[in-house]
This record gives structure tokens, C-alpha cells and sequence, in this order.
């Protein structure tokens, strides 16, 4: 299974492989964690939204949702059941993944930049007020996230709008690949005994959890290619938001 990268895809292409170069390259500067710090709280949220989604989609309660200052979370929901369990647990690893692939697509099919950026701040905002008010914390970052991307959709240039969702879409794939990395170390019999989804998987069912985590990336990168071939396939109109837009033959 391959692709090839249409002509009207390329402006796009040098974007998203510029901010993935860029949030790679940040990994490795000193105190560059400030910077990244709001994005990797960004995806931990479409993370344990994931959990709750799920949770509700499969007739379960979501009793909270919890961010942490270290970036980790964690939803509390009832499980009705093993396959509801098994939805639960993997939704958040793979929304991650499908939110990132989402905003991909978005921006490949001219939808309005604005517009995603009011909607990722709706999100974050929804989740909080429906889940985190229990956490001060939590409340404290969704509000300063939620108006970030509502005060960006306002003030930014329709390009600037645009590489900041790029950039938002590579933090959910990166952190999402990166979370599912240390998933599968922490289900190492080796590593020390830390609380995972993929734990609590292999706690339901038996099945061991680097089993479970090895299940997980297998489907992230399938999401991963999917959504790169769908991104790299031709179109008929253009995406006027992009910093290197150019004249296509």
C-alpha cells in the first residue's frame, strides 16, 4: 500500500512537514517544554475526551475528568460490560490519533481555519464545563486553552490560523505515538507498576498489556496512513490559508 503526493497537495505537505520538523526539533531544546506546554495539556484533553466520548456513546457515566500539571490525566466512568471497557480504555490513545488526523483532513479539504480553531476551543471548553469542574486545575487550563484558540481564530491571519492547527494536528499524532511508546515500555514485566489503559486492559480480560499496547499501535499508525493518503490525494479547489501557497500548474 503506497501513495503519491498530488501537486495541489504540496503546499499543504511543506507545512505539515515544517511543524513536525519544528515540534521535533523542540523536544531537544533546553526549556523548550514551556513553549509545548499548552499543546501536550491540548492533546491530554482529547485524550481523556476520548474516555468520556466513549463513555457516553457506550451508555456509561462519566463521573469526572482530571488534567494534572504533569501532563497525564485520567476520566472516571462506569464500564457496563467488557466490550464497553475495551471501547473506553482504547479511546483515548486512538482519539488522540484521529483528532490529529481530523484536523489533517480538515485543512486539506479548505475548511476554514477560523472555524477549527472555535470548534477545538468549544471542545475544550465543553469537556471542562461538563467534567472538570471538580479540578481546579483542570478548569484553570481548559478556560486559558479554550480562549487561546478563540482569541487566535479572532486575531490571527488566515495563515498563521492555519499552521497553528497544523501544528495542533502534529502534537495530537506525535504525542499520541509517544503516549503509546511509553504504554508499551510500562507494560514491560521490567518496568515499574504504573496505572495504563492498556493495564487496566489486561486487568478485564487477561490478555497482557504489551499485548494490548502493541494492539493500539498498530491501529494508530493504520489511522496515521490512512489519513496521510487522504491528505496527499488530489482536489479540485485550492486552500488560500497556507504560508506557502504557490501558483499550481
Amino acid at each position: 500500500m503506497s501513495f503519491r503526493l498530488a501537486k495541489d497537495a504540496r503546499p499543504q505537505a511543506r507545512t505539515l512537514l515544517l511543524v513536525t520538523a519544528l515540534s521535533i526539533a523542540l523536544w531537544f531544546v533546553p526549556y523548550a517544554e514551556i513553549v509545548t506546554y499548552p499543546f501536550r495539556l491540548f492533546v491530554t484533553f482529547i485524550h481523556e475526551g476520548g474516555h468520556a466520548l466513549a463513555a457516553v456513546l457506550t451508555g456509561n457515566a462519566v463521573y469526572g475528568l482530571r488534567i494534572m500539571s504533569s501532563g497525564s490525566g485520567v476520566t472516571l466512568t462506569t464500564e457496563n460490560g467488557l466490550l464497553s471497557g475495551l471501547i473506553i480504555s482504547s479511546a483515548g490513545y486512538l482519539g488522540a490519533m484521529l483528532y490529529g488526523a481530523l484536523l489533517l483532513l480538515l485543512i486539506r479539504r479548505a475548511v476554514v481555519a477560523r472555524r477549527v480553531l472555535i470548534l477545538s476551543a468549544a471542545l475544550i471548553l465543553t469537556l471542562t464545563v461538563a467534567y472538570g469542574l471538580t479540578s481546579l486545575f483542570t478548569v484553570i487550563a481548559g478556560v486559558i486553552i479554550s480562549s487561546g484558540l478563540l482569541l487566535a481564530a479572532l486575531f490571527f491571519s488566515p495563515q498563521a490560523a492555519t499552521f497553528l492547527i497544523n501544528f495542533l494536528a502534529a502534537q495530537c499524532v506525535l504525542n499520541a505515538l509517544l503516549d503509546l511508546k511509553t504504554a508499551l515500555f510500562l507494560s514491560s514485566p521490567f518496568a515499574p507498576r504504573v496505572p495504563t489503559d492498556a493495564m487496566n486492559m489486561a486487568e478485564a480480560t487477561g490478555i497482557p498489556a504489551f499485548l494490548w499496547s502493541i494492539i493500539w499501535i498498530a491501529l494508530a499508525l493504520m489511522i496515521l496512513f490512512y489519513a496521510l493518503r487522504s491528505f496527499a490525494e488530489k482536489r479540485t479547489p485550492t486552500q488560500p490559508d497556507l504560508p506557502f501557497d504557490d501558483e499550481l500548474d
